[in-house]
């Protein structure tokens, strides 16, 4: 069954062409004024391909780091009766709208040499995070999980619990039942949570600049490389936002039809 088509009322659809084109536009200069001739060059760089490199490590890391950690959490807010899970859940939330930056400093106050964790991993261990390999890690895995606990939990709340009860029933252990029944239930929203948590890694900015810092082959990631080449060599920026602005678009061709999209019913 088709969906009648009808025309847009020009009220709606004035102000639909404006901000379509307050989006578009700004991607389209970027295409427009990208120094094609020398894209190859400028991606070959060593200070491009270092920053490359730790992005997507990093990136990976922290969305290898928020499955570990993520889903267990999300089933925990999805299905533990346990008290306090509103405030739980705000507070995992709470990176989604809070400013990257005010996240790198509540993590530098936290892990830092003389932070209320981070002086013990100092004293104790002899271990510093700050501006390392492993803050870029901790502060992309900090803004980024929230998107995957996000999507596994509104999948845990949607999934039929009455599989996981007949899997019981039939002598499987708890472990069993989550590894061989529940997750492959939840497969899609899964996929689509590391993938945008793996995106929103990749793109982190505020958080690691302040609690990672902006050194090269060690805490320089491609965002941090744009900021940094807009005021030593434009088209170097440019070049290395055509590489983003790559892996945003096919992150969003891998999670049609789950987040994104529309088209008609089949």
């Amino acid at each position: 069954m088709t969906t009648r088509q009808q025309r847009t009322p020009w009220p709606l659809g004035l102000p639909a062409l404006v901000g379509a084109v307050l989006l578009v536009v700004p991607l389209v200069g970027l295409l427009v004024r990208a120094p094609w001739d020398g894209l190859t060059r400028i991606l070959g760089t060593e200070e491009v391909l270092d920053a490359l490199w730790l992005s997507l490590f990093s990136a990976t890391l922290a969305m290898l780091i928020s499955l570990v950690l993520g889903v267990p959490l999300a089933w925990v807010l999805a299905r533990s009766t346990m008290p306090g899970l509103r405030l739980l859940r705000a507070l995992v939330t709470l990176p989604l709208v809070l400013p990257p930056v005010v996240g790198g400093v509540a993590l530098l106050l936290v892990l830092g040499r003389n932070g209320l964790v981070g002086q013990y991993l100092d004293s104790w261990f002899g271990i510093t995070l700050p501006f390392t390999t492993a803050a870029v890690v901790i502060a992309e895995t900090f803004v980024a999980m929230p998107f995957l606990v996000i999507a596994v939990e509104g999948a845990f709340r949607s999934a039929d619990q009455g599989y996981d009860e007949a899997a019981a029933t039939l002598g499987a252990n708890r472990l069993t039942v989550f590894r061989r029944v529940t997750l492959p239930l939840i497969r899609p929203a899964l996929v689509a949570g590391a993938v945008l948590c793996w995106a929103r890694a990749l793109g982190e900015f505020g958080a690691t600049i302040t609690f990672a810092g902006n050194l090269q082959g060690v805490t320089r990631t491609m965002p941090l490389e744009v900021y940094l080449a807009m005021e030593t060599d434009p088209d170097a920026a440019v070049a290395l936002s055509l590489v983003l602005l790559a892996v945003s678009v096919a992150v969003l061709f891998a999670l049609r039809g789950r987040w994104v999209g529309g088209g008609g019913a089949a």
